[in-house]
């Protein structure tokens, strides 16, 4: 028990998103008793056993989506409760069934995605990193994202289609595309806007010039999207502070995320 106290402990202390997955209930042939415990990170397994093989490798893929809010039917706390058969449902030999319950700790609610591990986005996850929050950067270069600060609630996505990704966004994510340029922004923002009516992000913006956002509005209606999309993001997002430099730039991105956050928008 010290030892599970001390993992857990040091989570905690660094910050660290985790899972305490715990068995509650056994019955039949099973792997583990009940009170058998594991802590899982968004990297995996951390500490403990609830049992090896399948089952434990089931209990991870379920902690890491609790962790990153794809986990469905879960509470609003990120906690779950499953029962698992573990020759229907694992695909184990063992005839029993065993009850788990998950639950997360260590989570910012607040989850923003930077599309783009450029100069801006290296400097805008950067702030990101000092606060409380969860931060995905995706690229489709990773030497750029290699460059990005290590943080435990920094997850860097390498992929050669960035729209592609959008898909897999967490609702209620605040959305900054600050990629290599137009050419790379619009598919994306497209994407998100297609996706609208079901999921509409709080907070979407498209770095760049006043002429920049007309290109995207035409990109929007050659799409065939609704007229009221081109309503919906911000170009140019960030407050005006008149700065050009990737550090100034991002400040200005990272004050209006908090400003939309807190409902007091300058």
């Amino acid at each position: 028990m010290r030892d599970y106290l001390e993992k857990v402990s040091e989570l905690l202390e660094r910050n660290i998103p985790f899972v305490q997955v715990t068995v509650v209930e056994t019955s039949g042939s099973v792997p583990q008793n009940a009170g058998s415990r594991m802590l899982v990170t968004q990297e995996g397994w951390f500490w403990g056993t609830v049992g090896g093989g399948k089952v434990e490798k089931r209990a991870i893929e379920e902690a890491q989506n609790l962790i990153s809010g794809h986990q469905e039917g879960c509470g609003p706390t990120r906690t779950l409760l499953v029962s698992w058969s573990l020759n229907r449902d694992i695909g184990m030999t063992c005839g029993g069934s065993v009850k788990f319950y998950f639950e997360a700790q260590n989570l910012g609610d607040w989850h923003i995605a930077v599309f783009g591990a450029g100069h801006v986005g290296q400097a805008v996850v950067e702030l990101l990193s000092k606060l409380n929050c969860r931060v995905t950067c995706l690229d489709s270069r990773e030497d750029w994202l290699n460059r990005m600060p290590d943080s435990p609630n920094l997850k860097k996505l390498l992929t050669p289609d960035l729209a592609s990704a959008v898909a897999s966004l967490p609702k209620d994510s605040f959305v900054t595309l600050v990629t290599m340029g137009h050419a790379t922004d619009s598919p994306v923002l497209i994407e998100i806007l297609r996706g609208w009516q079901e999921n509409p992000f709080p907070y979407l913006g498209v770095i760049g010039s006043k002429a920049k956002a007309i290109r995207l509005k035409q990109d929007i209606e050659e799409a065939g999207l609704p007229e009221g999309l081109k309503d919906v993001f911000r170009c140019p997002m960030g407050l005006d502070l008149g700065s050009n430099s990737p550090k100034e730039i991002a400040i200005s991105i990272v004050a209006q995320l908090l400003a939309v956050r807190d409902g007091k928008e300058i």
